[in-house]
């Protein structure tokens, strides 16, 4: 009890709010971190092990295509669907259900829903958005998620002078106890800032070969020019990304898994560079998940620049509760209006 206490006063000492901007044609679309503050409400976990995958049906590939053209909306450019892209392992997620998450921090309320409320209260408002979705939307059956922010970059350089915190294990314990109350998928979230990728998605083994744990990448933090966090925006390359692909192809296969969903956060675009080269696998599902805040126009320009006009795979959109309330017209996008979009996307994060 002790060594937890220190634990939650060391982050809370450690770690200062995060707020970048773009700064593309005047965008003013951003996103923040916040201070780490312990849940009132965070759950005792069950024992993690990797549990032995069901048996999955083959992928009904007619279904695949009719879905997937469907995502595309009507593209006029013909980058939509993505051309060449593989079929699944059978148990993909993607395309047959939307991934409807909630994303944030148990240890803060200011870094996103997930950790602002209480998790009984807070799995009560995911399942109210899910309902808006399965109503705009009855074709498509959604999967809830916790999208949860397992490694923080932060002010405090700490001991190694890197600039991130590593969530402990009771808390990531804590997040699946939660979701499994909703039959929620988790994904964890990285965030290296001077740290990087090689180096922290191996230590979330133990958490990636459970058959309900996905991936999450955030180029905003990864300051490979030494800045510090929430100073500039960071980057990833393509290659980054194929190393964390091909990490998870690894886990798939050596565990015997159904495909991974991996979510690569992006809004500017030097957030990710030589998108072209992305790899794809059947082992693995890509989503890029358009992260910027701001009013509906200037969410849907990000989101036709540097989502739709650099296609990889899967597409996702972000809203935020608060943030995208700041300017006129002062509201968050509906799921109506996301539907109307080219592609539409199939992964949606609320902040």
């Amino acid at each position: 009890m002790i060594r937890t206490k220190r634990l939650l006063k060391n982050i809370i000492l450690a770690t200062v709010a995060i707020v970048l901007f773009t700064n593309c044609k005047g965008n003013n679309t951003a996103k923040s971190a916040g201070k780490v503050k312990n849940s009132a409400d965070s759950t005792k976990a069950d024992t993690v092990q990797a549990a032995a995958p069901a048996n999955y049906p083959p992928i009904d590939t007619a279904d695949y295509n009719k879905r997937v053209k469907a995502l595309a909306n009507g593209d006029t450019t013909g980058k939509w669907p993505v051309k060449n892209q593989p079929y699944p392992l059978p148990g993909a997620i993607l395309p047959f259900k939307r991934i409807v998450a909630y994303y944030g921090n148990l240890y803060s309320k200011r870094m996103g829903i997930l950790g602002e409320l209480p998790p009984t209260e807070m799995l009560a408002k995911l399942k109210t958005e899910i309902r808006r979705w399965e109503k705009d939307d009855p074709q498509t059956p959604v999967q809830p998620a916790l999208h949860y922010i397992a490694v923080v970059a932060q002010g405090d350089p700490g001991k190694d002078g890197k600039h991130r915190f590593r969530m402990p294990d009771k808390q990531v314990d804590s997040v699946l106890s939660i979701a499994k109350r909703i039959n929620a998928i988790v994904f964890l979230d990285i965030q290296v800032a001077l740290s990087n990728i090689h180096t922290e998605l191996p230590l979330l083994e133990k958490y990636l070969k459970l058959p309900n744990v996905h991936l999450g990448i955030d180029p905003e933090f990864s300051m490979k020019d030494g800045t510090l966090p929430g100073k500039k925006i960071g980057t990833y390359d393509a290659a980054d990304v194929n190393y964390c692909s091909n990490y998870l192809v690894n886990l798939v296969k050596k565990y015997n898994l159904p495909p991974k969903v991996f979510v690569v956060h992006r809004f500017t675009k030097k957030m990710l560079t030589n998108a072209e080269n992305i790899k794809l696998h059947p082992e693995v599902q890509m989503v890029i998940n358009m992260d910027g805040w701001g009013e509906p126009d200037l969410k849907k320009g990000s989101y036709r620049y540097f989502v739709r006009d650099h296609p990889v795979q899967f597409t996702g959109f972000k809203l935020f509760y608060k943030n995208d309330l700041k300017k006129a017209p002062n509201r968050m996008m509906t799921p109506e209006e996301l539907l109307k979009l080219t592609p539409k996307p199939i992964y949606i994060q609320y902040q």
